[in-house]
Formats: structure tokens, sequence, C-alpha cells
């Protein structure tokens, strides 16, 4: 008799996994990897800490670009006690309650106290400054260099007074 034949209480006993299985193994390795993720990167306050200075740092290279297209000198404003930043074009946005945020840059380009402010020109320069937003002990700083308005995005740690 072959083997297409046989009955089915004769057919031999196929070893593997069902479907089930393998969809139960790979949503525990994704949820193993996910809090790796999140002990190696700070969890959710360095998630949010990351994603904030991303979102400010492509503010703060918007307004330059918009100031080298339309020719007009154009300014970043950030209110670190309000967590709030205004970039060219009417664009505004607000910053993580939980974060710090400190501004450094110069005096002349502020319009009100207390409120820091970065000034393009049309020549892609600027008047430079640094935004440092913090967790913890965790910081991402955002420079622009005040020759060339480039800005740049790094990695930094709060040091203790």
């Amino acid at each position: 008799m072959s083997p297409a034949r046989r009955p089915a209480a004769a057919r031999p006993h196929v070893a593997g996994f069902t479907l089930l299985e393998t969809l139960l193994v790979l949503a525990l390795i994704a949820a193993a990897g996910i809090l790796a993720a999140m002990a190696f990167t700070g969890g959710m306050d360095g998630m949010r800490l990351r994603s904030e200075s991303k979102e400010v740092a492509a503010q703060l290279r918007y307004t330059r670009a918009r100031a080298i297209a339309t020719g007009q000198p154009q300014r970043f404003r950030i209110d670190p006690r309000a967590h709030a930043w205004e970039a060219a074009g009417d664009r505004r946005g607000d910053i993580d309650r939980a974060l710090e945020v400190r501004f450094t840059g110069v005096r002349e380009a502020q319009e009100r106290a207390g409120e820091g402010a970065i000034l393009f020109f049309p020549d892609g320069g600027s008047t430079g400054g640094r935004i440092t937003l913090a967790a913890g002990t965790a910081a991402w700083s955002i420079d622009v260099a005040w020759l060339t308005g480039e800005t740049r995005l790094l990695r930094d740690e709060v040091r203790a007074p």
C-alpha cells in the first residue's frame, strides 16, 4: 500500500509548531525587545527627551531654511519657563513639562525678558545659541553655530552644581 493510500490512523505523526504557538513566541520576543530597549535608552523619559529635542532641532533648521528662501531674517523664539517655542511661518509648539529647558544665547536677539531667541539671516548665518532639554541626568543640547547657522543635536549630561 502506498503512503498516500494509508488510512488516517496509520499516517506517521509529524512534529512541528502550530501557528498559535509561533505567534505567541514572536509576541514574547517583541515584548522582551521593547523592555530591553527601554532599559538601555532611559525608558519613556528618555524617549520623550529625544523626541522633543529632535522636534526643536527640526524647527530651528526650518527657520534657517525659511530665512535663506525668503531673503528675510527669521526668528526662532523659546520660552523656557512656559515650555514653548515659536518658529518661522507661525509654527508653534510646547515642550513636555516633565523636561527641564535651558537657553543660552545673545541678549540682543531677545524681544522679551526670560525668553530666548535665535535670529537667522538670509546668508544662512545666525546669532547662535544653545537649547538644552534635560530629564534626570540625561540631556540633549541643540547647538546653533553663529557663523554658519548649522544646527547640531548632541547628547549631553546634566552636571551637578
